[in-house]
Order: C-alpha cells, then structure tokens, then sequence
C-alpha cells in the first residue's frame, strides 16, 4: 500500500502533517476527513532505492526504547512527544529514523501498533501484537516494561548459544585451516627431502599422505572451487522451506548441540506464550504469534498444528504431545495449567526452569567439546607430523645400523 505525505487543517484551524498509509490520495482524503482534518496539500511518498545488510537495529536498542517509551507514558507524557524524544536522542541514526516515521505516522492519524507494523524487519509481530493488546487494554506502559524484560531474557538466552558456539567453530576453521596449509606446503617439502635423500620405499601412512597432497596440489582449483559451490548451494538450498525445515530437524537430533537447541526452543516457546496471555492476547493468536517467532520449523509446524486442534475445541496439552516435539514434563505443567486456569503463570515457570537447564546445557557442552576439538586437531597434525617424520626415523636407523 502506497504512503502518502499530507498536510491540513483542523476545524479549529490548527495545522497538522503526516504519512499515511492509503489505496490512493482520495481514500486518504476520506479518512481525515472522519478525524475532521481538512486536507490542503498531498502527494506521494517517493520510495528511495536502499542497499543494506540487515536494519541495523539491535535488540538492545529496542530494549532501551521500550523501557525509556514505558517510563515516559507512565509518567503522563503524549504517545508522539515521547516518541519524538526518542528519535532525536537515539545514538543509532538508523532507529532514529525509524522512530521518526512512526511518530509521522501516529500524527497522521495511525494507532502506534500500526504504525509500528510499518517496520515489520524491526518490530516483529510479537512486539505490534502486545502493543496492540496495551492499547486496547489502556495498559501500554505495562505491556512495555513486560516485552522489554522479555527481549532482555531473549537476549540473554541468545548469547549464550551465541558462546557455546564460538569455541568449536573458530576450532573447527583452524582445523581446516592447518589441513589445507600441511597438504598444500609443508608435505610437499617433505617429499622433496625424501627424494634428495634418496629414500626408498616410504611408509603406507607417509606415501597415503604424499600421494593425497599431490591429489590437492594438482587440483586445488577444482576442489576450491567444488567447495565454493557446495556453500552456495547450501545457502541456496537453506533458503527453501524444504531445506530450512531440515535443518531445523538436523539440528534439533544432533548428539551434543541437539539437547541445548531444544531446551533453548522450549524456553522460548513457553516464555512468549506465557508473556502473550498474561497481556491478554486471545490464545488463538497467541499461538499464531508464537510459532511465527519460534525461530524453528519444526516447532512452528507444531504450534500451528495444536493451534488447529485448539480451534475445534480441543485441550492444548493433548495435540502438543502428540507432535512429539516438547517433552513430557512440559506438556504435563501446560495440562496443569489449563486445569488450573493459570496456563500463562505455569508458562513462564517452565520458561524460568528451562532457561536454567540451558546454562547447565551449555556449560557441559563447552566443557565437552573444548578438549574434543582440541584432541580432534592435535591429532591430525599429530598424525601427519609423525607421517612425515617416519622415513627420518627408519633413514637415521639404517645410518646408525651401517
């Protein structure tokens, strides 16, 4: 939908201006004009080419607007002024921007959740849809201060997986790393001893090696390039839902990362819903919200599939056990919840239980997979120093036997 900039005045003669949203320049008109708005200028909101990588916004700037925006609704401030404020002191130009167009928008006669569902790539629909309900409830600055403690806990939660990861994957490079530099430099200079020193017959471990490095000398090219190709055929494929769905399903089975992917999904998963019931958010789109910002296939096909069951009348405890996706102990708290008729406070103890077992996951996941990475890489250098170092052994032998 086309935006529109516009100026006018009110019956009072008071000048206003704003974007606005509109099929065309005479539906705009008409929708000023029911807020007594008499238009006097319009035209149409040029659309600016951007390249970027990404908005540039982060979670920690949205958890300071949310937490500066509730301190100033609570204390009386207007919905546009504390949105001005923000925007011009935001040290992230970008946000200011954005915040900026939706205090535009807001004076052009926008509630702020759908001035806020401009900027879908920074506000997520969790954030527009809790708004919305602070809205309707009268109850926004609550609803603020509530997502900002839950983006700080998603935070948190992310930094932690973030953590985990980064030991084995900056290994893991190092390990390839030293494979490509031994095959491609440092054996190749061992076989030229060998052959200066007139050895004989190599050793199997030693002549497997030289004959594979010659293999990767001869045709690097080939092989960076089969390798160039098989990450952006990854890439490609992984932006298919077939292929995302798969590793979302990959990675929820692996032996070590598996556990802390699932329990860090369930965490997530309990923590939104709760979040979104006990602001009121109606159950049937809060499990729609929930598993559009599941952040995994898998669950969102879950959720989705209980959401259905749910709208035929059924319980949520029995269809989410039979998606097989949550574990048992959770699905047996929801069921008390329901019973109970305290499913969102039940939620966020699970989220609390489950954001625990997460710092235990991945504190044993790094306590394993630090010294595994480290026996992993000290033995293929191990093995191709003593491959190499074999032939000096058995030629100094003979030297000493002679």
């Amino acid at each position: 939908m086309p935006s529109f900039v516009w100026e006018g005045r009110t019956r009072a003669g008071e000048f206003k201006k704003g974007v606005l949203d509109a099929e065309n320049d005479n539906a705009l008109v008409a929708t000023l004009r029911q807020q007594n708005i008499s238009v006097t200028k319009v035209r149409r909101r040029s659309r600016e080419l951007k390249i970027s990588f990404g908005t540039g916004v982060g979670l920690k700037d949205i958890v300071i607007f949310t937490r500066q925006f509730a301190t100033m609704i609570d204390a009386g401030l207007p919905l546009v002024q504390a949105l001005d404020i923000l925007a011009n002191q935001s040290d992230n130009k970008r946000f200011g921007k954005v915040l900026a167009d939706v205090k535009a928008r807001v004076e052009g006669g926008a509630s702020f959740s759908d001035a806020l569902r401009g900027h879908p790539k920074v506000f997520d629909e969790l954030f527009v849809n809790l708004v919305a309900a602070g809205e309707v409830a009268g109850i926004l600055d609550s609803i603020m201060l509530r997502l900002a403690a839950y983006i700080e806990k998603t935070m948190k939660l992310r930094a932690k997986i973030k953590g985990a990861m980064v030991y084995p994957t900056i290994t893991a490079i190092v390990a390839v790393g030293v494979i490509i530099v031994m095959l491609g430099k440092v054996i190749p200079v061992f076989q030229d001893m060998f052959k200066d020193m007139g050895a004989g017959a190599l050793p199997a471990l030693t002549q497997f090696l030289i004959t594979i490095s010659r293999g990767f000398v001869a045709n690097a090219p080939i092989i960076f390039g089969v390798m160039f190709g098989m990450v952006v055929g990854v890439i490609a494929a992984l932006r298919t839902y077939k292929g995302k769905r798969f590793l979302h399903a990959l990675l929820l089975k692996l032996p070590i990362v598996g556990p802390v992917i699932r329990k860090s999904v369930v965490a997530r998963f309990t923590r939104t819903f709760g979040t979104l019931l006990s602001s009121g958010v109606p159950i049937l789109d809060a499990m729609e919200i929930v598993a559009k910002t599941a952040g995994n296939l898998v669950v969102q096909e879950a959720v989705m599939l209980v959401r259905q069951r749910v709208s035929e009348g059924k319980d949520v405890a029995s269809p989410l056990m039979q998606t097989k996706v949550f574990p048992p102990m959770v699905v047996q708290m929801i069921a008390v919840g329901e019973q109970t008729g305290a499913m969102d406070q039940m939620l966020q103890k699970i989220a609390e239980f489950y954001e625990d077992e997460v710092d235990a996951a991945v504190a044993a996941m790094t306590s394993i997979m630090e010294p595994l990475m480290m026996v992993v890489l000290g033995g293929i250098v191990g093995v191709m120093m003593i491959a190499m170092y074999m032939p000096i052994f058995e030629l100094a032998g003979n030297i000493r036997g002679n």
